[in-house]
């Protein structure tokens, strides 16, 4: 039986324990931060919070103690909020052995030093006299309530560890969650990441009364940006026509229970980022955090991004959605292609 520590218990990381509990084969321990989820849990078997009417098998265990989550797990499963992982993987470290395999289900880039989450999680492990992680990065089209009921899903994990990939494709796919291995762990990672941006410019969009014209350029244009910048930070550009790269996209901008789509929607229809955020009650949007973080990634590596250049605008510097929408139609005119990451068009 494998040993398995899920690390956050928001919906992605409860929906992940519900599929590792299922093949009846995993002892899974899942930290949660709050003690309302781990009540929650231990009493119904059910977390209320995050991810109501989904019931989590008995072989899950929820535990507040990242010595009790990490004592003798064979596999790491990081799926907390992209901006506190740094900070949670130190307080892990004394818990951490090298014979442990890591897994990022995370979806963003942290603020400030632009990294992914396997650079985060392998720069904290491996300091101060630490130890190489063996890491992959674990991205695809899943919503979390989809993946608790069973419906059919594909994902990728990616990493450039054969041993690792094939590994977590085995012990996490069942008939309901089919695993594919990914070598390009900067093009799954910014993929996954990237797409959250251009979800809330279809929120927006639909917000602001505009039709399937509009959503349709809007991904078609943005996955030609992301892909500039993939290309750019060392990814693949046929990851960006896979599950992490078009997958990813295009459920995140048309699918309802897109939260990264439900902001752009209340932002489209005017309301306050603040108020939306309020609104959710706990439950976090990376693509809020990852759009600047993105707008200065892609201006260190010298890429134009003009959709992620207006969502930041409009997310961190008060321009209104319509404004926004306007600039991006009236920009000077391009040829469409230009998927070499030193390309201009978009």
């Amino acid at each position: 039986m494998s040993k398995i520590a899920v690390i956050g218990a928001g919906a992605w990381g409860t929906s992940l324990s519900i599929v590792l509990g299922r093949k009846g084969t995993h002892r899974v321990r899942l930290w949660a931060y709050e003690k309302e989820v781990r009540d929650s849990i231990s009493a119904r078997r059910i977390n209320e919070l995050f991810l109501p009417e989904h019931a989590i098998p008995a072989c899950v265990s929820v535990t507040g103690s990242f010595e009790e989550a990490l004592q003798n797990a064979e596999v790491v499963v990081s799926v907390m909020p992209s901006q506190h992982c740094r900070g949670l993987f130190q307080k892990m470290r004394p818990f951490l052995k090298p014979g442990m395999l890591f897994v990022s289900a995370t979806k963003g880039l942290e603020e400030g030093t632009l990294l992914r989450m396997t650079e985060v999680i392998s720069l904290v492990v491996g300091s101060d006299g630490g130890f190489p992680p063996r890491i992959g990065a674990l991205s695809g089209p899943t919503f979390a309530k989809e993946v608790a009921r069973g419906d059919p899903t594909a994902i990728t994990i990616a990493s450039s560890d054969n041993e690792l990939a094939e590994t977590i494709q085995r012990e996490f796919g069942d008939p309901c969650f089919r695993v594919y291995t990914n070598s390009d762990v900067a093009g799954v990672e910014l993929g996954g990441a990237l797409k959250n941006i251009i979800a809330i410019a279809a929120g927006v969009c639909d917000g602001l009364g505009l039709g399937h014209n509009s959503i349709a350029a809007l991904v078609t244009r943005g996955l030609a940006e992301i892909t500039r910048l993939v290309v750019a930070c060392g990814g693949r550009q046929d990851t960006m026509a896979g599950l992490a790269g078009l997958g990813d996209l295009v459920l995140t901008c048309t699918g309802g229970l897109s939260r990264n789509r439900s902001v752009g929607v209340e932002l489209g229809r005017g309301r306050k980022l603040s108020e939306i955020i309020a609104a959710m009650h706990g439950m976090v949007a990376e693509g809020v955090f990852t759009t600047h973080a993105a707008v200065e990634l892609a201006r260190f590596r010298g890429v134009e991004m003009p959709i992620t250049a207006q969502m930041d605008a409009i997310l961190h510097h008060g321009k209104s959605p319509r404004e926004a929408i306007h600039d991006l139609m009236t920009r000077s005119a391009k040829s469409e292609t230009g998927l070499d990451p030193g390309g201009s068009s978009s």
